[in-house]
């Protein structure tokens, strides 16, 4: 298959595919924790009726864009509640008077509803993501109407200046802020500048190449609240330095290649790039996930960026 590319006005943002594989049913696999939140969700208690159900909207998924992800079945995965400042999030939906939590690169939008499921607002819950079509396919696979999660999405290329225009973070905490708009109208996420406590960013940073990612950090920082507690967090390929990696995708060896940023390097982008040096603190963690076909040694990194 020819790679798949696509392009915004600002940044060349590209995904290249070089072989899409079939869908395998063996990769489908959930942890009990994972089964139980699928349950609650969609009703559907019946583990064979659950898989099937699954293999269905994950079939229309890939029809989309046929991402990796999508065939080993990662949207099953809740990342946001593996965070270990994930109850501090679901305290700020609690106690922060209006808190938004936007969830970038949402694709189903489970981590969103992993967070309202907890206690987050749902209709304080912004999601975005490139495919809208995702957005849907997400509604069909819970099994819910905007009715039963009234979160907002926001369809949009992050790398867009007219969805996400990169604009210096806000530093002011009092009534120098402007209002927050009601989200239900939005059609962007530029009036949201400087007004979101938390966002959520799993598996998304790596796929792009070092410059996009500075790109997107400096687009989401923007976005962050100026008051102390608020929060970018999320976990993505990473590596103990910073390098381009590849892994294997496939059953034959085909290779996914990323950019990966290191500890060091992901702390001094957000601390005295994005942010004014010592106005955030940045938490990371590596975690090794060993690859058995060939390819470098995987590591999720976890992260979290919290306003001093």
């Amino acid at each position: 298959m020819s790679p798949v590319v696509y392009s915004t006005p600002t940044v060349r943002s590209t995904v290249s595919l070089t072989k899409v594989f079939p869908l395998d049913e063996s990769l489908y696999s959930l942890q009990d924790a994972e089964l139980k939140f699928m349950q609650t969700e969609t009703g559907i208690s019946d583990e064979e009726e659950l898989k099937a159900h699954v293999m269905r909207i994950q079939a229309e998924a890939y029809a989309v864009f046929p991402f990796p992800c999508i065939r080993r079945f990662a949207f099953l995965k809740v990342m946001i509640s593996q965070s270990e400042v994930y109850e501090d999030l679901i305290k700020l939906g609690k106690t922060r008077d209006g808190a938004i939590l936007l969830d970038i690169g949402c694709c189903f939008g489970q981590d969103a509803r992993k967070a309202a499921a907890d206690g987050f607002p749902p209709g304080q819950i912004i999601a975005s993501d490139l495919y809208a079509q995702y957005w849907d396919l997400g509604h069909k696979l819970f099994r819910s109407t905007k009715d039963t999660f009234p979160a907002t999405f926001i369809p949009g290329d992050a790398f867009d200046p007219a969805h996400l225009a990169i604009a210096p973070p806000t530093y002011a905490t009092g009534t120098e802020l402007n209002s927050t708009p009601a989200l239900a109208t939005l059609t962007s996420l530029n009036p949201l500048h400087g007004h979101i406590s938390a966002i959520h960013a799993s598996l998304f940073f790596h796929l792009f190449n070092e410059e996009q990612q500075s790109h997107l950090a400096h687009a989401l920082g923007g976005l962050l609240s100026p008051l102390p507690g608020s929060m970018i967090m999320g976990v993505h390929g990473g590596a103990p330095k910073k390098r381009e990696c590849s892994f294997p995708v496939g059953p034959d060896g085909a290779a996914f290649s990323m950019f990966a940023h290191c500890p060091e390097s992901w702390t001094e982008l957000w601390d005295g790039q994005v942010f004014k040096k010592g106005t955030v603190k940045v938490a990371t963690q590596l975690v090794e996930h060993p690859v058995t076909t060939g390819g470098d040694m995987f590591y999720l990194m976890r992260w979290c960026v919290t306003r001093l």
